[in-house]
């Protein structure tokens, strides 16, 4: 392959016909720079038109032989060996240069592709390159020579978008222009006189190829020289101009070829007239007949001024007028017409001469006095020469009619038709050429003794009314403003037209029409049908008005009168005679003896004038009266006579008129009618007549409501038309004329009518009523027609009307009368929409009808038109893009400006069925045109292009880029509907096959796929600049479409077919430096976006490719890629990735800062957007995160000065990208995209230190990442984190802008709502500016009625409006950028301060930070919906800072006053009345700040806490700031609670959940001792607001399970309210009087009656339920939370708990089955977390009701009941868990998961050694098991310390023996351990010693080490060694205390004997054991204590005893060698010494 550079060369890239179309159409996207740098390097190419590519040279050769060519544009390419035969062989066959046969073989590769045949067997290669490269030379040699000429039309033309390019190279190319055409003229007379080669003349086919090709390269130059001679060459030189005719004459007007043998087809023959055309219009502009025509440019003299004209040489003049008679056929009719003029003028000069120069003398006698200079009678030559070519024989008007109707030249439609290689079409200089010659006809023949006048006016009227108005306007102006004033001759034809009128109507109606410069009617045949939507030129403005005055002053009335009344006694008229000036002569003239009301309404005064136009001798005269009128008038009265002949309108008078017998008295009025008046009306011809009318109604004022109003002020003024006879009823006006003439006709047309109407009626009726709708006075009468007629738009069901001549239109393939309609509903809406203002509120009803008109309208066109449209045939391409293209702009109109999520919006019910129809109830006929414009344009596009049918490339563009449009603007309302809609049928679409089969185009650069289609549109320059900027943001929102659909949507990446190849392309555009901004833009968006929603193809986009080869991630050097065959390899490239670009474009991020903002900005979303998923991409971002010189870009950014804040109040307008902004627009848009950019260079910095953290949180030191250290040091400058801050606090919103905005629009127009103005885009995608939030387009659109009154007051009211809008745009727009900045602070803060630790100096920055934020918020006066965001944001920066500040235990008196001041300032945030916090509570902000504000009061009070604790730290003014901010807070937070627990009460919302869990931890600060040392505050404030009682009436009405909404509960995981109740009822029952109103308000009724309580009192509370698999029950976490809550009462109240011990005793007879439940718990039973949870709670329970009361017989009877049940329960639950401790196995068998997290900790544990017992327990392999023994000896713990509160332990150790309550005595004083029994004193020593052995293995281990990891434990925090020790600690000293407590009541009983024992174990061994229940077994107990003994008792009750002494001797003595390693253990001693003196001392004494 040739060697690739490293420098692409645009010689080879961009080919001549590219480089062609980019000159003409911007579409390209190349701009004047550019394309002045694509021509510069191929100026050798252009200087050489016929031979461009040069001949084969050695020089050449030999560069191709030397392996290395040089272009022109010095980029160097190797040529390999395999390639140079190609090559050779392509300069031979084509015989051009060898290096130019290399760049067309490379550009024809890069292009087009490698032919597929290549290389295969059945053809060779090179055969196969040199027949796929012929048709690409062809083009490329014809497209070389065709853009010289769009050089030359630019040259003088300044606009013109290659005037640079022309300005700078067209010299250099022309160098010598004389040279130039003469070169060009002998290579083209050369080319006709050409034979073919031998070996192409032996091949037919091939000789016909090359012999069109051969002459189309005639006609460009042709195409050359007509524009160097009308554009650049001028004056035309004699030689130049016999040259010229020479050249035409000699080849017969190109006619004559040595190749016409192979011309003679269709394409040959189409070929030669467009070469004879072109000649025509030559040989006419070289005489400059317009130039010659004013006077002194024609000279006859020795010394002319103008040297260089060829009328100049004398010679010149007798050689042309040699060629010019030499040949007299109708082809050279142009050319002799020419010369004719040219001889009449000369003629005239020199009849003006006293004497003839001798230079002139003998060619003037050649030219008038020789060949019979002067005819027999008299006449000179160029009259003879006139006659002629004014002879039918010459057929010049034919001749000329043919060529504006026929060629190609001058008839757009046609040369697409016959495609016609013309390089233009219908230029306005070739319609000026025959323009002149015209005129000058005009000037040498009057118009009124020509022959065939009317074919004259044919011409006239193709000149300059048959073409696309840019091609005549500037001739309509040039006509009116000089051409008719400059010369009568030329004004006359106006005058013959005038004088004829209104008898002959239509020639002046089709006249004047053409001069209007509108150009092609729709039903003109010769149109092609792009007439709509063009914008009113200053040209035809001036022309309409020109035709509107002069149409409007007719200085003549032309009548016909019978010669029978001008005699008789009742003659009208009367013949005169009438001297002629002062001399005698005389003439005949006819005066009115009455005054006759005249057709038109206007009145002839009697004895008015008559010119007489027609002999006396016949039957009936035609007058011209001397009378000036208005012929609008007497359109009015010719469709008024129409309305009247068909019967349409009841008030017309009677066609005769009564017969009466009476004599006229003198002077009465005379009323005529039109077939009075002598009106050549033709029954059967009417509607042509009509249609003649509607045309020049339509044509002036079209698009120009001024002049419309102008004229229909006219039509109205004066008398009415004669037509209209009823006097008491008003005439009918323009509107309702039209109105009835357009219902008759579509009802005829409904009907089986033998004279159907003609369909140009319909679309010219039509046409004015859409013309007329901007008109106010007017618009409401069509409103009203349509809305009674049902022709129109009838239902879809109906047949009749215009469906029926719809649907004719589909089998011709026309489609004028749907365009017009289309026309008609979009103007519909237009007025509609712009007139809102004006109808709204006065005229309500008028708006219904509208909106109702307007729905049927859509309804109609969606069924009739949009769904069907795709599959009709079209006879015109085009058509088929303009319907499109107009249903579009219709739909994206309605959508734009009505939004169909805005509910009351107008037209709200217009859109939601639009929408409906496009979306929600869509089908495949719906989406199709939509899916096909998409998918189909681009190869349709290139058909287009090849044919050079640029209008229709235009229109198809336009179609796709509004579909394109359309589709996004559906797929982004869908984003606003509730989510759950699923997927639509255009994003099923969008991601399948398009609809509509296979294209036609097989290239692989078109797919099927949409989603294909969709990348390729992207990257595609051909379709202009719009459409692959929408196709971008049409990827954007099917992105966001389908990644907000809740079912499992299709992914974009899956339906790429190359998906690596799709992205790449993308990466190409971001980062190419040409392509427009805007959709670079628009392509990070989606990428920005894919990456966030799209996790496949956002590896694609990080990464580049879905797998990264190891050793190819390096940058390769393209240079260097080798490869030795052109054909067969593709060049090796690396995949870019968008992430490689966004790195490599952030290394000018200073240029981009400047210059384009906007760019800079959507570079660092997209690094946001990976960063934010970074833990996904952290394999390709591992090198970019090293890379410090990355992060010091990304700090530059952040460093980098923003300037002070522009000003925003607009106050002009600019122009600025092709529309009117603010002029502050671009300053505040900068500003904006930078503090953006710096905002999202602070938030990729936070994100990837929060990375690191995340990848690093097992680690428990933290690695500083190179993010860090890039910004480390700003954090540690307190300087300029202080500037930072401060710049980030900043906001610089203006609330008044807005209330200004408001109050004007209540004032002046109250129907105008702001908020129908907000833009709908996605927030991503819209751009900082004037356009920022609101729509200014739609407002200058609302305000239409303000500016068309032409009211100076109105209009600067409408302004005022404007820039009050652009200036709350731009206040937002700045504002979203600062608050942006803050926000990423605020991350980035949260991020740094792990790393910040206890940094003293930046924590006094911080604070000091926070301290002036909190100020400045303090003191904040604004407010509003968006101040509440702004104010959540500063709020949520000054948590920031606090949170880095963190606490410290060390504060040093600077930060002290720091945090007092923020103390002070958040005090006054509290009580700030524009941002009140309660406001925020109750939900009437748009943002709630108030959980903000929460967080940092909580931050204020711990801190608080923390001084306050620390003595002689605060000062008394210090303590008393906190005591204000306390006393707000809790007021504040009380008043605060209440109203969500009102809410909550109604509704169940997370929102509120928060709040409450927010509110409550605040309380709890807030009311700690610690700063609440009195409660009667709060308390009060509490009993006030009754919140304590609300929060129970909540408790009791909630659903505590959250089971009513299952879905919720299955997402959270917890039922919401519940646990914050409780929470707040915690919180309160840690104060005593807190305590005490709890219980008072009913704290035990409100849990023994709620949701729960009947599940509770069943026994049913389960740990896991149904509905919530994998999770504890909420029911039964409430349930432990409560029992926790009642024992923190009984804590509180102590002693004092009057009668809350007995409601808690009914609490426990409520709930006795759980509890019962609950105790009953056995070594069988399955174990989990939860239930030991429960065990613990009730077993607390008891012990705080144990607590309470007081001991022994002072306890109520209830209180002693309940105890003595649960001492029962207690002791046989004692006994199971005694056994779960001593066999691990065990327990580890019966426990059973609840959470995944505990399966998956049970299932580690599982794979741990066995245990024989608990001293075994290793926490290393065993954790879980571990936490759970943990949990277990707390739980025994708890229990033994119930049952010694129950027993009265503490009695029997320190009181005296009298007082042991000895009934207590329950624990067998034996050491047997009986499973299924109670616990014995057998069972406390197992579990003392079991528990000493685990304190044993613990004491050997550091307190503080980790026994058990934390991210498996379950305990609030990793369980550590003293943990376990204290546990176990506290187990084994209740379990000596209540063993030695119980020994001791056993041995002080008096009556204590061992029958007990004998008695029970009798029945045990008897085996009666499992039969007996426990109330059986304590009746045996009793019995055996009433049991006699005898003596031998004694004995075995001290020998017993002693065992059992003698056991809990040595544990106690086991206990005190471990115990005695613990601090402060006294315990352990005491029992000793009491076991000792009291116990064995007592035994001891008894026996």
């Amino acid at each position: 392959m040739s060697g690739e550079s490293s420098k692409r060369s645009n010689l080879i890239d961009v080919t001549y016909q590219q480089l062609h179309s980019a000159l003409y159409s911007p579409e390209e996207g190349f701009d004047s720079e550019q394309l002045r740098d694509l021509l510069k390097p191929r100026i050798d190419r252009f200087r050489n038109v016929a031979d461009p590519f040069g001949k084969p040279s050695d020089a050449s050769r030999k560069r191709i032989d030397s392996g290395m060519v040089t272009l022109d544009d010095g980029v160097k390419f190797r040529v390999e060996n395999a390639d140079k035969e190609v090559i050779f062989a392509i300069s031979k066959k084509f015989n051009i240069d060898e290096v130019q046969a290399f760049i067309l073989l490379r550009s024809f590769f890069y292009n087009e592709g490698v032919p597929p045949e290549a290389g295969t067997e059945s053809v060779p290669f090179l055969d196969s390159v040199l027949n796929a490269i012929t048709p690409f030379y062809f083009s490329e040699r014809l497209f070389a020579a065709r853009i010289v000429i769009p050089l030359i039309r630019a040259y003088g033309n300044p606009p013109d978008r290659a005037y640079i390019a022309a300005s700078t190279l067209l010299p250099q190319i022309l160098q010598d222009s004389s040279e130039f055409i003469k070169s060009l003229l002998r290579d083209y007379v050369n080319s006709t006189q050409s034979p073919l080669e031998p070996h192409i003349a032996a091949d037919h086919r091939a000789a016909a190829r090359w012999s069109k090709q051969n002459v189309r390269l005639q006609i460009v130059m042709l195409e050359i020289v007509f524009w160097l001679l009308l554009e650049y060459y001028t004056p035309c030189e004699g030689w130049l101009v016999v040259q010229v005719l020479e050249g035409a004459y000699e080849t017969n007007m190109g006619s004559i070829q040595q190749n016409s043998a192979f011309l003679m087809d269709s394409q040959g023959s189409q070929l030669l007239e467009d070469s004879a055309a072109m000649w025509s219009l030559i040989t006419v502009e070289i005489f400059e007949l317009e130039r010659i025509a004013e006077p002194g440019e024609l000279e006859i003299s020795s010394d002319p001024q103008n040297k260089k004209s060829y009328t100049a040489s004398p010679e010149s003049l007798k050689r042309i007028h040699e060629i010019i008679t030499s040949r007299t056929d109708s082809q050279y009719v142009f050319a002799y017409m020419a010369w004719t003029y040219v001889l009449s003028r000369l003629a005239d000069i020199a009849k003006s001469l006293k004497e003839i120069p001798n230079s002139y003398k003998d060619v003037l006698n050649h030219l008038f006095h020789s060949s019979r200079a002067y005819s027999k009678d008299g006449k000179p030559l160029h009259v003879l020469m006139l006659n002629a070519c004014l002879s039918p024989e010459a057929g010049l008007f034919e001749r000329m009619l043919s060529l504006l109707t026929t060629s190609p030249v001058f008839v757009t439609s046609v040369a697409w038709k016959v495609g016609s290689s013309l390089n233009e079409f219908n230029e306005i200089g070739f319609r000026s050429v025959l323009k002149g010659l015209l005129m000058a006809i005009l000037e040498t023949a009057p118009v009124e003794f020509m022959p065939d006048f009317d074919s004259f006016v044919e011409v006239w009227i193709a000149l300059f009314g048959r073409s696309e108005t840019e091609a005549v306007a500037g001739l309509c102006r040039q006509y009116w403003n000089s051409d008719r004033i400059k010369s009568a001759s030329r004004a006359a034809v106006l005058d013959v037209a005038r004088v004829q009128f209104p008898v002959r109507p239509c020639t002046v109606l089709r006249i004047l029409r053409a001069l209007t410069a509108f150009g092609y009617m729709d039903t003109d045949p010769l149109s092609n049908g792009n007439r709509i939507d063009e914008d009113l030129t200053p040209e035809r403005d001036y022309c309409s008005r020109e035709v509107f005055q002069y149409f409007r002053t007719l200085e003549t009335y032309t009548q016909v009168i019978p010669m029978s009344a001008t005699s008789g006694s009742h003659a009208l008229y009367e013949r005169r005679l009438e001297r002629v000036g002062n001399s005698a002569d005389v003439r005949v003239i006819y005066v009115n003896l009455r005054p006759i009301k005249l057709p038109g309404g206007t009145i002839l005064p009697p004895l008015s004038v008559g010119r007489l136009l027609s002999p006396e001798d016949g039957e009936q005269l035609v007058l011209a009266w001397n009378h000036t009128h208005s012929g609008w008038k007497l359109v009015l009265e010719i469709m008024t006579t129409y309305v009247y002949e068909r019967r349409l309108h009841p008030g017309l008078g009677t066609r005769h008129r009564d017969v009466s017998f009476d004599q006229h008295a003198p002077g009465q009025l005379e009323t005529l009618r039109l077939h009075e008046i002598g009106m050549e009306l033709d029954a059967g011809n009417d509607e042509s007549l009509i249609t003649d009318c509607l045309d020049l109604i339509r044509s002036a004022v079209q698009d120009n409501p001024p002049l419309a109003e102008e004229l229909l002020d006219s039509l109205e003024r004066g008398n009415a038309v004669v037509a209209h006879t009823m006097t008491e009823a008003q005439a009918p006006d323009l509107v309702q004329l039209t109105t009835l003439i357009l219902e008759e006709a579509l009802s005829r047309s409904g009907q089986h009518s033998k004279r159907p109407p003609r369909r140009e009626v319909i679309i010219s009726a039509m046409s004015v009523l859409a013309a007329l709708l901007p008109l106010p006075r007017y618009s409401n009468r069509v409103w009203l027609f349509l809305r009674s007629t049902t022709s129109l738009f009838g239902s879809t069901g109906a047949t009749g009307g215009l469906s029926n001549i719809l649907a004719a239109e589909r089998v011709t393939g026309h489609y004028t009368m749907t365009l017009a309609l289309l026309n008609l509903v979009q103007q519909l809406f237009r007025e509609a929409s712009c007139s809102l203002l004006s109808v709204l509120p006065r005229n309500v009803r008028l708006q219904e009808v509208k909106e109702e008109v307007l729905q049927r309208v859509a309804l109609f066109v969606h069924e009739k038109i949009w769904r069907e449209y795709v599959g009709w045939k079209y006879a015109r391409v085009g058509d088929k893009s303009e319907i499109g293209k107009r249903l579009a702009a219709f739909y994206i109109d309605v959508l734009e400006q009505s939004p169909p999520s805005l509910e009351n919006a107008p037209f709200a019910s217009l859109s939601r069925d639009l929408i409906n129809l496009l979306l929600f109830e869509a089908n495949i006929s719906t989406v199709s045109p939509l899916i096909s414009s998409i998918t189909e344009g681009s190869p349709l596009l290139d058909q287009l292009y090849t044919a050079r049918r640029y209008s229709d490339a235009r229109r198809l563009i336009l179609m796709m880029e509004l579909d394109t449009r359309l589709a996004r603007m559906v797929l982004n309302h869908k984003l606003q509907v509730p989510s759950g809609t699923g997927l639509s049928l255009l994003e099923r679409v969008l991601c399948g096959s398009a609809a509509g089969g296979a294209l036609s185009n097989n290239s692989q650069r078109y797919r099927n796929d949409p989603m294909d289609v969709l990348f390729a549109l992207v990257k595609d320059r051909q379709v202009g600049r719009f459409v692959p900027y929408e196709a971008a943001r049409l990827l954007f929102g099917l992105c966001a479409s389908l990644a907000s659909s809740q079912v499992s949507p299709p992914t974009i990446i899956g339906h790429l077919s190359d998906p690596e190849a799709s992205v790449s392309s993308l990466v190409q555009i971001i980062q190419h430096p040409y392509d427009e901004p805007f959709l670079r833009v628009a392509v990070w968006n989606f990428i920005s976006l894919a990456v966030d929603k799209e996790p496949a193809l956002a590896t694609l986009f990080v990464a580049g490719s879905f797998r990264i080869l190891e050793g190819k991630m390096g940058k390769t050097d393209d240079s260097e890629t080798k490869s030795t065959d052109l054909v067969m390899n593709k060049p090796r490239r690396r995949q870019r990735s968008a992430l490689g670009a966004a790195s490599d474009m952030l290394g000018q991020w200073r240029e981009l800062w400047e210059h384009m903002p906007q760019l800079l900005h959507s570079i660092l979303q997209f690094l946001d957007m990976v960063w934010l998923h970074g833990i996904e991409h952290r394999t390709v971002l591992k090198s970019l995160r090293e890379d410090a010189d990355f992060w010091e870009k990304l700090v530059s950014i952040v460093t980098e000065e923003l300037g002070p804040v522009p000003d925003y109040r607009s106050e002009t307008f600019v122009d600025y990208d092709e529309a009117r902004h603010s002029n502050l627009h671009e300053a505040v848009s900068l500003h904006a995209y930078r503090t953006m950019a710096k905002a999202l260079a602070v938030q990729v910095i936070a994100r990837d230190i929060e990375m690191r953290t995340q990848l690093d949180e097992k680690s428990r030191t933290l690695n500083k990442p190179a993010s860090y250290k890039a910004i480390e040091g700003i954090i540690k400058d307190d300087f300029q984190l202080s500037d930072f801050i401060s710049e980030a606090a900043i906001s610089s919103y203006e609330p008044g802008l807005y209330d200004e905005m408001t109050d004007v629009i209540r004032q002046h127009c109250p129907a105008l709502d702001l908020e129908h103005l907000r833009v709908q885009d996605p927030e991503m995608e819209r751009e900082f500016g004037d356009s920022f939030a609101f729509s200014t387009s739609l407002l200058q659109l609302r305000l239409h009625p303000f500016r068309s009154t032409g009211d100076s007051h109105s209009s600067s009211l409408a302004d005022d409006l404007e820039h009050k809008l652009y200036s709350i745009n731009l206040n937002q727009s700045i504002t979203h950028a600062q608050t942006a900045l803050s926000l990423s602070w605020q991350h980035l803060l949260r991020e740094v301060a792990p790393f910040l630790g206890t940094n003293s100096p930046v924590r006094v920055t911080l604070l000091t930070l926070a301290a002036s934020t909190s100020e400045s918020v303090s003191d904040e006066k604004r407010s509003g919906e968006m101040m509440s965001a702004i104010h959540h944001g500063r709020l949520a920066l000054i948590l920031a800072l606090l949170e880095a500040a963190w606490f410290s235990d060390n504060d040093k008196n600077d930060e002290i006053e720091q945090f007092i001041a923020v103390v002070k300032n958040i005090h006054d945030i509290m009580l700030n009345k524009p941002q009140s916090p309660m406001q925020s509570f109750m939900g009437l902000t748009k943002v709630p700040y108030h959980r903000v504000l929460l967080q940092i009061v909580y931050f204020c009070l711990k801190q608080a806490r923390s001084l306050i604790r620390r003595p002689k730290t605060l000062n008394a003014s210090q303590r008393l700031t906190i005591s204000a901010m306390l006393e707000a807070t809790q007021a504040l937070d009380i008043d605060a609670l209440r109203v969500v627990l009102d809410l909550a009460r109604s509704r169940t919302e997370w929102d509120i959940d928060q709040d409450l869990q927010l509110l409550i931890a605040v309380f709890e600060q807030c009311t700690h001792p610690e700063l609440s040392a009195s409660s009667t505050f709060w308390l009060t404030r509490c009993q006030e607001t009754s919140v304590i009682r609300a929060s129970l009436e909540l408790f009791s009405q909630m659903d505590i399970v959250g089971v009513s909404d299952l879905p919720a509960l299955r997402t959270r995981r917890r039922a919401l309210y519940t646990d914050r109740i409780l929470q707040f009822h915690l919180a309160l029952a840690c104060v005593p009087a807190a305590a005490e109103r709890l219980a008072t308000d009913g704290l035990l009724i409100a849990y023994s009656n709620n949701r729960i309580s009947e599940a509770v009192s069943r026994g049913q509370i389960n740990v896991t339920i149904s509905e919530l698999p994998g999770e504890r029950s909420p029911a039964h976490q409430a349930y432990c939370m409560m029992l926790a809550l009642i024992a923190s009462v009984f804590e509180a109240l102590g002693r004092r708990s009057h009668h809350f011990d007995l409601e808690a005793c009914a609490f426990v007879q409520v709930s006795g089955q759980q509890i019962a439940r609950t105790l009953s718990w056995t070594i069988g039973d399955p174990l989990s977390m939860p239930l030991i949870e429960e065990m613990e709670q009730t077993v607390n329970l008891f012990y705080a009701i144990a607590e309470s009361t007081p001991p022994g017989l002072q306890r109520d009877e209830t209180v002693q009941k309940v105890l003595r049940a649960f001492t029962t329960s207690a002791l046989l639950l004692l006994q199971q868990l005694n056994y779960a401790l001593t066999h691990p196995n065990h327990l580890a068998s019966v426990l059973e998961p609840v959470t995944s997290e505990e399966r998956q900790q049970l299932e580690r544990d599982s794979q741990g050694p066995s245990l024989q017992s608990t001293e075994h327990l290793d926490p290393r392999t065993r954790p879980f098991l571990t936490g759970v023994v943990h949990k277990l000896f707390r739980l025994t713990s708890a229990l033994i310390s119930t049952l010694i509160s129950i027993s009265n332990g503490e009695t029997v150790l320190l009181g005296d023996q009298d007082d042991w309550p000895l009934d207590e005595a329950i624990i067998y004083p034996h050491t047997k351990v009986v499973l299924d029994e109670q616990a014995s004193l057998g069972t406390l020593l197992e579990l003392g010693n079991c528990t000493l052995d685990v304190l044993r293995v613990l004491s050997s281990h550091p307190p503080g080490q980790a026994i058990m990891p934390s991210s498996t434990s379950t305990l609030t925090k990793p369980l550590d060694v003293k943990d376990a020790s204290d546990t176990a600690r506290k187990n084994l000293e209740a379990v000596l205390f209540y063993a030695v407590t119980q020994l001791a009541m056993w041995c002080a009983q008096p009556e204590f004997e061992v029958g007990e024992m004998e008695v029970v174990e009798d029945a045990s061994a008897a085996g009666d054991n499992s039969s007996l229940s426990h109330s059986q077994k304590d009746e045996l107990r009793r019995s055996g204590r009433r049991r006699s003994t005898g003596g031998l008792g004694g004995n075995l009750k001290r020998g017993m005893m002693g065992e059992v002494i003698g056991e809990l001797q040595v544990l106690i003595g086991k206990a005190r060698g471990v115990l005695s390693k613990a601090e402060g253990v006294e315990l352990v001693p005491l029992l000793d010494q009491f076991l000792v003196f009291r116990i064995l001392a007592g035994v001891y004494d008894k026996s």
